[in-house]
């Protein structure tokens, strides 16, 4: 079982129970906030919006990402860096083709393309040169996913603004009963503490942990082509040890 991001689920606890404490504390109670109407506007509203933006395969991508707020993706730098090293071994001892058999052990498309490459032979600035390129293409589309969520903070203060305003809009409507003038406006800005709570609390932090998350994936495979191009170039295993472990040295 992946472990979970203890941080991020204390934070949301926290950040939510330290606004609802206030509330009670000024003496309103829990249920003031509770405005089903106003969290359908807001959630739908910014949902919406997103939508709209958004090609689906991107749309699709960034709300499956959202897992990785509580369960992150495995980052087994340690494992990739004695990989490497076993592969630094074997190329010194036998050769680049003896590399081949370990090429049924990768699964990922970016690992098994650069394996590849070295065993072919591939000159280690063309190795660079196309690993490159694919780190630079994953690295925009991971982050073009995880970006939904960005732009949801930008829409939900919006959307909560306009959920007030047709909730005034209900309230003037009904003038002619002053008793319930006072309650329901209150009603009508629980849309806005929805929209900029969220946005601040939820979709914005959730933005953040994941560009976090691609970062260290980037990470990852940076140091898998510095691991290979040091192979290629026929460097000391001790050297693209170092070398790799320069990347993670504050993990």
């Amino acid at each position: 079982m992946k472990p979970y991001d203890r941080i991020s689920i204390v934070g949301l606890l926290l950040g939510v129970g330290v606004i609802l404490a206030g509330q009670l504390l000024e003496g309103g109670t829990i249920a003031s906030l509770a405005q089903p109407t106003a969290l359908l506007i807001v959630l739908g509203g910014t949902l919406g919006a997103v939508m709209l933006q958004s090609p689906l395969p991107v749309f699709r991508a960034g709300i499956k990402m959202a897992k990785w707020v509580f369960v992150p993706p495995a980052i087994a730098s340690e494992e990739m860096l004695n990989r490497m090293t076993l592969w630094a071994h074997i190329a010194r001892r036998e050769g680049l083709l003896a590399l081949e058999a370990q090429l049924s052990t990768l699964n990922e498309s970016y690992y098994h393309e650069g394996l590849s490459l070295l065993v072919d032979g591939a000159d280690p600035a063309n190795l660079r040169d196309v690993l490159e390129v694919q780190i630079d293409t994953y690295e925009i589309q991971m982050k073009s996913a995880a970006r939904i969520w960005e732009a949801a903070a930008g829409y939900s203060p919006t959307i909560g603004i306009l959920g007030a305003v047709m909730g005034l809009i209900h309230v003037m409507e009904n003038l002619t009963d002053p008793a319930k003038l006072g309650a329901g406006i209150a009603v009508a800005f629980v849309a806005t503490i929805y929209g900029v709570g969220l946005a601040n609390l939820v979709y914005l932090p959730i933005a953040r942990k994941l560009y976090a998350n691609i970062a260290q994936l980037v990470t990852l495979r940076e140091m898998y082509l510095d691991g290979l191009v040091g192979i290629a170039n026929g460097d000391n295993p001790h050297l693209i040890e170092n070398r790799m472990r320069g990347h993670y040295k504050y993990d």
